[in-house]
């Protein structure tokens, strides 16, 4: 555990000056008499269904405090979330400390490090669904050490995915050590029986990510996670929107775990429903969001990260939270096992996607050092995600639906991939609309594709979105 003085928090809050041995927090996670979040993940699983969380996070202690408790009473998610405001998520506690005690609504989540471990007992207490901690930091040391003495046991991020999609200035070899820390502690909590699941922010920039991009970030951080000893690892996968790519993309989490990871870890796939340009009206909202459990469910995805019909509007009401959870989880209702995939479609696009992330990952998985390939590896192309803040990512790539919806590469940029793949890329967008980087038509052709749905359901047009 790292050794810093926490800050006292809000005026009247418990404090967290020092926080306690990681034993005593492991004997109060056990006192609490609910399942730890690795739990609830191997259940949902096991019993094939598809495990249901929102996104909620407000400044106030007893706001955040009835927020999960009225989720709890009204939609039962299996898991209930966190979501740490900004100042907490860049290490600017005194900011976070500031804006709790003269405004705390104005905080765009919860300050965990400034109100207090103790504080964040009192809300674990309080329902009876584990909680996860949402962030976006690229140094999350101490927002972590303050959770595990929390009684939370999940943990989102890494140092590639909460770095590059967040941070201009942030070196990989500063996030990846960082969130090493953060790994090692799991390591050692996991000797001491306790479990902690580490979910992969595989979503990344969220809007365009190619799957074999996704899922190749997200391979690279479980296998140091793993190395420093992780046990429980969830891999988050954001829906593209074309149902074939995204349950292949799902699909394809377990055949990599099986590849690259070591036994004893347990791997699930998470799926973040979609997180681009969501329909204005409710009934397309919700078309959508309900769309997206059926992939979870057949996909094989152990949890679902819902949305809501408000989500074109801004961050949404408790009430709007309940209802898109509710709709989400009538998609494990036994009554739609008639629902399929086209089994051979799925089979043929997961085994590119396995083949383009292998391309990917092998030759950093090949040098001595892992985390200093990373950084050589982004620095030269080798590895990129699209639309990055990061001075440390290249964003040569260009991805590009196809005729059907599918996100392609329009451009690989300098990832490692052969003629055969980037010939099958090419191959694939013959009849998409632009074929080449003319800025013009490229710039509209990503508008296009960014605003799928909302064209999709005519409440735009094409022409609109340029």
């Amino acid at each position: 555990m790292t050794k810093i003085s926490y800050l006292p928090g809000h005026s009247g809050s418990p404090g967290a000056d020092t926080l306690p041995p990681l034993a005593e927090s492991v004997d109060y996670i056990g006192s609490l008499g609910k399942p730890t979040a690795a739990r609830v993940l191997m259940d949902a699983r096991d019993a094939g269904r598809v495990a249901i969380q929102p996104r909620c996070g407000v400044g106030g202690h007893e706001e955040m405090k009835a927020l999960l408790r009225e989720l709890e009473d009204q939609a039962q998610p299996d898991i209930l979330t966190l979501t740490i405001d900004s100042h907490t998520r860049l290490k600017r506690f005194e900011q976070a400390l500031r804006s709790l005690n003269r405004a705390p609504a104005d905080l765009n989540g919860y300050p965990l490090v400034s109100h207090g471990y103790l504080r964040g007992r009192d809300i674990n207490e309080s329902v009876t669904a584990p909680l996860e901690i949402r962030h976006g930091s690229p140094d999350a040391r101490i927002l972590f050490d303050v959770a595990v003495a929390s009684g939370i046991t999940s943990f989102e991020g890494g140092g590639i995915s909460y770095n590059l999609p967040y941070s201009k200035a942030v070196p990989l070899a500063e996030s990846l050590a960082a969130w090493h820390d953060v790994d090692t502690v799991c390591g050692e909590l996991a000797g001491l029986g306790l479990i902690i699941d580490r979910e992969l922010f595989g979503t990344l920039t969220a809007v365009l990510v190619p799957p074999s991009i996704s899922l190749a970030i997200s391979v690279l951080e479980a296998v140091l996670a793993a190395r420093a000893g992780v046990r429980c690892i969830s891999v988050s996968y954001p829906q593209s929107g074309h149902l074939v790519q995204d349950v292949a993309a799902l699909r394809a989490i377990p055949v990599l775990a099986r590849t690259y990871l070591p036994p004893g870890v347990d791997v699930h796939a998470v799926l973040h429903e979609f997180m681009g340009v969501f329909p204005k009206k409710r009934g397309n909202a919700e078309d959508l969001i309900f769309y997206g459990a059926l992939v979870a469910r057949l996909g094989g995805a152990s949890k679902l990260i819902t949305k809501t019909y408000q989500e074109a509007f801004g961050i949404p009401d408790t009430r709007a939270n309940v209802d898109g959870l509710r709709l989400a989880d009538r998609a494990n209702s036994p009554l739609l096992d008639f629902v399929k995939a086209d089994e051979e479609r799925v089979a043929d696009e997961l085994a590119w996607i396995v083949d383009e992330v292998a391309d990917i990952v092998e030759p950093v998985l090949a040098a001595p050092d892992t985390m200093t390939a990373i950084a050589d590896a982004f620095a030269a192309g080798r590895l990129d995600i699209p639309f990055s803040a990061s001075r440390y990512a290249k964003s040569e790539i260009i991805p590009k639906r196809d005729a059907e919806g599918a996100i392609r590469y329009l451009s690989t940029g300098s990832l490692p991939f052969g003629d055969r793949t980037r010939r099958h890329n090419s191959d694939l967008l013959k009849g998409a609309g632009s074929t080449g980087p003319v800025i013009g038509s490229l710039l509209t052709g990503l508008t296009d594709d960014i605003n799928y749905f909302p064209t999709l359901f005519r409440e735009m047009k094409r022409e609109d979105s340029e």
